[in-house]
């Protein structure tokens, strides 16, 4: 009976199936024959493993342990680790790209795989021989999975106030504190978790590694979230928690520059899952717009409407310029890389979460039911905004950098 219902696989299927109606938002401009491949692989699987299910995972909180090692089999569980521990050695651009086509398929997932990359990358990047080899295979192969602790429940923006505390005793450190908002907390194998081994500030921070299992690990309660379903939050606690010496990635005092450059990386993943989602979007609104009729005919004939569509289109196309020109400075460790970086996720997560919520809005009561994909997008993206830095400090990061001189 409701002809223009969009089913969530919809989204997916459009990007894969309708390239020439919406030929001036293809994702595929400009890249290489490489890139288009493994950009095609990421779609063809966003379509097919991840699509389907999606709404299925929102509903009953399922963490799809399964679907993940499927992606790790492409390549997709240490996208931009070295090749020598399971990586793929591919580029912040690359990693952007499939990143970006995998949350057409469903946007929470997508976003945890990006978390679990950066996890993986940070061991591989900072972590000595021994490290890089007794972590980072089983990582990206997705037979375990990571979890990322820096936030903590009075800690947030302020990050370099963090009290978690590691006390040194021998070749062990003893762990007291606790960790807010961890994506996978309880679910997952591997803590890359910042604490404090000397005094106040970002130098007295260091990074351990940390195993679940661990005595004196444990977790809160699952949280209750708006959307990010498809993957757990919980805290992280830590009771006189004994973690070897040897765990630590790099010397004492580095952990609060790895946490940050990790960062990097992942305000660029957070903005590719947001175009993902994004794009998607567009493309569901204009599958409604062309098949929904008011007052006896299409709502695509209505010029409001095509102009709003319209906007969409540039701001999603302005949005992925940045996000991948950011990109390319991150690979080339440019100086001005690390402003790029919250410049793009600042204007692409904005942006984003503006085009998806107009799109549900074109749906008009069809889009706030469960039954059609845009609203999980919209409530999957909302927190982009906040998570990996939020929006406001991404302000003060571009400011500090224009007033510095």
């Amino acid at each position: 009976a409701m002809a223009w219902r969009a089913a969530p696989r919809a989204a997916a299927r459009l990007l894969l199936g309708r390239r020439g109606i919406a030929s001036c938002i293809d994702p595929s401009v400009g890249l290489t024959e490489d890139q288009k491949e493994f950009q095609k692989v990421a779609l063809d699987f966003a379509a097919k493993e991840m699509a389907p299910y999606m709404a299925e995972w929102d509903e009953k909180e399922i963490f799809p342990v399964e679907t993940m090692r499927k992606a790790a089999r492409l390549g997709f569980g240490g996208i931009y680790v070295k090749p020598d521990v399971g990586g793929s050695g591919l580029s912040r651009l690359d990693t952007s790209i499939i990143f970006e086509a995998l949350s057409t398929g469903c946007t929470s997932t997508t976003a945890y795989i990006s978390i679990h990359n950066m996890c993986v990358w940070m061991i591989d990047t900072f972590g000595n021989e021994e490290q890089r080899r007794r972590f980072c295979p089983s990582l990206c192969s997705m037979e375990k999975f990571a979890s990322y602790c820096l936030t903590e429940p009075g800690s947030g923006s302020d990050a370099a106030s963090l009290l978690t505390s590691a006390q040194r005793k021998g070749d062990t450190y003893v762990l007291n504190g606790s960790k807010a908002f961890i994506s996978g907390g309880g679910d997952t194998d591997v803590y890359v978790v910042m604490c404090r081994t000397g005094g106040p500030g970002p130098k007295g921070i260091s990074c351990l590694v940390l195993e679940k299992g661990m005595p004196g690990l444990s977790f809160g309660k699952k949280e209750k979230k708006v959307g990010w379903n498809s993957q757990p939050t919980r805290a992280v606690i830590f009771e006189d928690c004994i973690v070897p010496v040897g765990n630590r990635l790099g010397a004492e005092g580095q952990g609060f520059s790895i946490a940050m450059q990790g960062l990097n990386g992942g305000r660029i993943n957070i903005a590719s899952c947001s175009l993902g989602a994004a794009h998607a979007c567009v493309l569901l609104a204009q599958e409604h717009l062309t098949v929904r009729k008011q007052f006896g005919e299409p709502l695509a004939n209505n010029q409001y409407l095509q102009f709003r569509l319209a906007e969409m289109a540039t701001r999603l196309v302005a949005a992925r310029l940045m996000v991948r020109n950011a990109a390319r400075a991150l690979q080339d460790s440019r100086e001005d890389a690390a402003v790029l970086c919250s410049m793009a996720k600042l204007f692409a997560t904005d942006e984003c979460f503006g085009i998806c919520n107009q799109a549900l809005q074109m749906h008009g009561g069809y889009g706030y039911l469960k039954d059609y994909a845009v609203q999980q997008f919209v409530r999957d993206i909302r927190v982009h905004q906040i998570l990996e830095g939020t929006n406001e400090v991404m302000r003060m990061i571009v400011a500090r950098n224009l007033l510095q001189g």
